[in-house]
């Protein structure tokens, strides 16, 4: 079984310049841990330094070095901008499609959404 802890030692410069090391003790889901040392394997990249290269890319872009927002739905499945008749007949339509069984897995329906909304 994964642990679902990282610990990672780096190498940090003192006040008097000289490097010492420091651990970071971080805990993670640990099935997204696992994915990302799959990752990373393939990569030939420990996971110390992966965080530590997020860690000087932070230093260096003086923030989160990629976007941290939600995915974009698109219109036609946002509810938020959909009127009341417009969402009900949405709604009505799902309903009578599983009546009729078009239905699919939810593993798949997922898969193929993210690969439409990438």
């Amino acid at each position: 079984m994964t642990s679902n802890v990282i610990y990672v030692t780096m190498l940090v410069k003192g006040v008097d310049g000289m490097e010492k090391s420091t651990t970071l003790n971080l805990r993670v889901n640990p099935i997204i841990k696992q994915q990302a040392e799959d990752v990373l394997k393939q990569l030939g990249v420990p996971m110390a330094t992966a965080v530590d290269m997020f860690l000087r890319q932070i230093t260096l872009t003086g923030g989160i070095p990629f976007d941290v927002s939600l995915p974009k739905a698109p219109s036609a499945m946002n509810a938020d901008d959909m009127t009341a008749e417009q969402l009900h007949a949405e709604l009505l339509a799902g309903y009578e499609n599983m009546r009729q069984g078009n239905t699919q897995d939810a593993s798949a329906a997922f898969s193929k959404f993210r690969e439409s909304h990438k």
